[in-house]
């Protein structure tokens, strides 16, 4: 089992450097959806960690290219077979990230006409940015991706990539039993599927603080009444889910240790209620 450290986040400290690197994925993200063939849940427009930051991984394109945010460096980087190309970002606006990786995708052979709109180009620069914390953001996502690999190698049923959605900011694994839903139709997976998310946030709008997230669909009524390690909760205004903060997380001797506990234990209550919905 992959062993990591679980670094101290402080949620105040961290704010403008995860607000520019959460622009700086949008952009990446955006290149996406317009070169991949659709997959279903749209697997196919997400990151995933790398051992710098987050990855689009090859984009096939005409021309193959990979994409890196390297929150170490805080560079970003466009690779080919025969090019490997960096660009600073230290709280740059997005829309000026955005322009150049344009310019700099299309010099490279990729069609103009992939480039995502101006929804991703925005002004704010992040002057609070700082590589320090950058680092920081990314050891944490580091530590909690390794211990969602150990908690996915152990599971029998289909799984989603581990991966960060670039809207949320998010990093998160689904775990579909292979039931659907009743009366819903199942071409449409987005709502046919039954499903579990297990997922990571560095803060949001609901939780300024970076936490994990445990949510169930369709939500078992049993779910909520799972006794839950102490430390986490189950919130139900703005989402229905299980919560734990990370700093809460931190503060335990075995952080890992605590999380495979808790995933398991909902895992398994998923499986005793999400197929029959109880």
């Amino acid at each position: 089992m992959t062993t990591q450290r679980f670094p101290e986040l402080d949620a105040g400290a961290i704010r403008a450097t995860r607000d520019a690197l959460h622009a700086y994925a949008r952009v990446l993200g955006g290149w996406l959806s317009p070169t991949r063939a659709r997959r279903k849940h749209w697997w196919h427009a997400s990151l995933r960690p790398s051992l710098a930051g987050l990855t689009t991984g090859v984009v096939h394109a005409g021309v193959d290219f990979e994409l890196e945010l390297d929150f170490i460096a805080s560079r970003l980087k466009v690779r080919t077979a025969d090019k490997d190309i960096t660009h600073d970002l230290s709280g740059q606006s997005a829309a000026s990230v955005a322009s150049y990786l344009d310019e700099t995708l299309v010099a490279i052979g990729v069609d103009p006409s992939l480039a995502p709109g101006d929804k991703v180009r925005a002004e704010e620069h992040f002057g609070g940015y700082t590589g320090e914390q950058a680092i920081g953001l990314q050891r944490a996502l580091a530590s909690v991706t390794a211990a969602l690999e150990d908690f996915r190698a152990g599971i029998r049923e289909e799984t989603s990539p581990i991966q960060v959605w670039p809207h949320h900011f998010d990093l998160s694994m689904i775990w579909l039993p292979g039931h659907k839903v009743p009366d819903q139709d199942p071409a449409d997976e987005e709502y046919a599927d039954k499903q579990m998310n297990f997922g990571f946030v560095y803060g949001d709008e609901g939780i300024e603080a970076p936490y994990f997230y445990i949510t169930a669909y369709p939500l078992p009524d049993a779910l909520p009444e799972i006794e839950l390690p102490a430390g986490t909760t189950w919130k139900s205004e703005g989402f229905s889910g299980a919560v734990l903060l990370y700093k809460d997380l931190v503060a335990v001797n075995d952080p890992a240790g605590y999380l495979q506990g808790l995933w398991s234990r909902l895992l398994a209550a998923g499986r005793t209620h999400l197929a029959t919905n109880e």
